[in-house]
This record gives C-alpha cells, structure tokens and sequence, in this order.
C-alpha cells in the first residue's frame, strides 16, 4: 500500500513572500499590513509543504461612478459609489476587504481626463479613509498613466502601496516611482508564462527588486477559457516551486473585472428568463471564479460584489483549514 508520505512532491523552490503596506513602525499610516506568498508547495496541499500566508480579497473602488456595471452589482454597492473614501471605507468595515484596489478610471482620456494632482488627491482621500493597505491601478492609457501614476507614488509615499501595471512595452516610469517612493509593483503580461517572465526580467534589469513585485497574467471568467487560464497559471507556479526565481512571485487576479462583463453574469431576467435569478447569477459567476483560479495559485483576489467578498473569505478559510 502507498502512504501518503510516499506520495509526497518534493520541490526545491518557493514563492517569495510580499509585505503590502506600512505601519506607524514601517514609516506609513496603515493599521494593518498584507503579506502574500511564501509557499513551497502547490495550493492548499498542507501535507506537501507550508501555505504561511493566506489568499487575501481585495475590492475594486473607482474614482468616477461607473457607467456600464451590472444593474445588481451597482444596486449591491448602493450610493457608496458616489464617493471613493465611503465607498473603500463599506469596503472594509462592512464587507471584510483585506485591501481595496483604487481603479483611476477617472483619468482616462475618454471617461473624463481627471489630471494627475486631482488622482493624488483621491489617492489620498482613500488612504485617509481606510487603514488597509492600498493599489493603486491605473487607466490602462499608457500615456496618461505615465503622468499620473507618479504623482499618485508620490501621494501614496510611505505608505508601501501596490502600484500598477508595468508592460512589456510601458514600465519605465512606474519602476521608477516605485523605486523613488517605497511601493511594490504589478507586471502584466498576457496569459503566457514567456512573456511573463519577460516582463519581470525587464523590470528586475532596472534594479527593481523582484521580492517587491506581484504578476498578474491576464485571465477569464468562468466559462471563458478558464481551463486553459487555469492550466497556465498551474505551470507558472509549477515553474517557480520547480526553482524559476523569475516565476517565483505571487500573482493577483481581477476576478470581478472578469466575471461581471460575461453575458451569464450580467444579464437581467426580462433578456434571459431561463438563466435564473438576476440578483446571483453574477455573484455565483464572479465566486466560482475567485475558487477556480484559488486552486491553480492565486494569491490576491480582486473581487467587486459585497456577496462575493464574504463567501469568499469563507472559501479560503475551509481551504487553509
């Protein structure tokens, strides 16, 4: 008969370990801090290895209404969407967020160009409205965020933020604040662990510290090529506990940006009648989600609905039991 101890993979890496976010004793105003990764085995296989850090949630805030959200989500969140301090603050005191990922929407071209010391002082508003730690998330608009992304760093300085997303094409000027200012950093790459690895070797080339970074490979929802999402995922961690120190870090996932803008999440129930309740069919979406991509090795898990925050944190809970 086999034993399980015979059954036992032996690897010879581990994921680094990232604290996010700075105490009075670290130099920032946080009252309390995230550390991710530290892992020496696959997911959540206890017998194998040490999981010392648990997956944490973060909750996507904006800085602008959002215009094109799901009508449940939006009735979910409720006026806290009128302002990003109350809406980060119900975040955290009413939902449970660990952190809360501020999306500066607002200073894209095309949704209303908000300049760079008006991004500042949102960041700082949210700082001020919150104790847990805080990313910070770009526009996606290379060339605004190459103006904005400074100056939020710079707000933000002490704090020990997590700022994003460096690219293969645009990740100079967010290596730099970064470096300047104390925070960590998200690389994006596409869901390709060569490019990925890529990136990192940019950004490491520059003299960033690679214990300072997060990847994030860009994913689905459910449904959604999720099993060659998770495939992928399963080999990057596969790679780093195999001993790829270009691999080894941990990795965040937008869940809630994923999940709520597939059809099966937010569609009402006058244009689908037969998918069932419109009110869960997008929180189911968006968890089933969030537990796919737990098992293949997420370690940030960037949810949008209240519900799905709380069931979340009891799904981690049973699996780091």
């Amino acid at each position: 008969m086999i034993s399980l101890s015979d059954a036992k993979e032996k690897w010879a890496g581990s994921i680094s370990a990232l604290t996010i976010g700075a105490t009075a004793e670290g130099g920032g105003t946080r009252t309390s801090t995230v550390t991710v990764g530290g892992e020496n085995s696959l997911p959540f296989m206890h017998y194998e290895g040490q999981t010392p850090h648990r997956p944490v949630i973060a909750m996507e805030v904006w800085d602008r209404q959002p215009d094109e959200w799901a009508d449940p989500l939006m009735a979910a969140l409720g006026d806290a969407v009128l302002s990003p301090a109350d809406w980060a603050r119900r975040c955290v005191e009413e939902w449970g967020a660990d952190m809360i990922l501020l999306k500066l929407m607002g200073t894209h071209p095309d949704l209303g160009g908000r300049t760079p010391d008006e991004a500042a002082g949102t960041v700082r508003d949210v700082l001020g409205a919150v104790g847990v730690p805080l990313i910070i998330w770009g526009s996606e608009n290379d060339e605004k965020d190459n103006e904005v992304m400074p100056r939020c760093a710079q707000a933000a300085a002490g704090e020990r933020c997590l700022m994003g997303i460096a690219t293969e094409g645009n990740y100079k000027t967010l290596v730099a604040a970064c470096q300047a200012d104390g925070h960590c950093l998200i690389n994006q790459s596409p869901i390709d662990i060569n490019i990925a690895k890529q990136v990192n070797i940019l950004v490491s080339e520059m003299g960033f510290p690679l214990d300072r970074v997060v990847m994030y490979e860009t994913t689905g929802a459910l449904g959604y090529g999720m099993e060659y999402v998770y495939s992928i995922q399963e080999r990057s961690r596969v790679a780093a506990l195999g001993g790829d120190k270009m691999m080894s870090l941990p990795i965040i996932c937008m869940v809630g940006q994923e999940a709520w803008r597939v059809k099966e999440a937010k569609a009402s129930a006058e244009e689908q009648p037969t998918w069932g309740n419109a009110q869960t069919r997008g929180v189911l979406w968006e968890l089933a989600t969030a537990s796919a991509l737990l098992q293949a090795g997420s370690d940030i898990l960037v949810v949008r609905h209240p519900a799905t925050a709380q069931a979340l944190k009891r799904v981690i809970s049973s699996l780091v039991a």
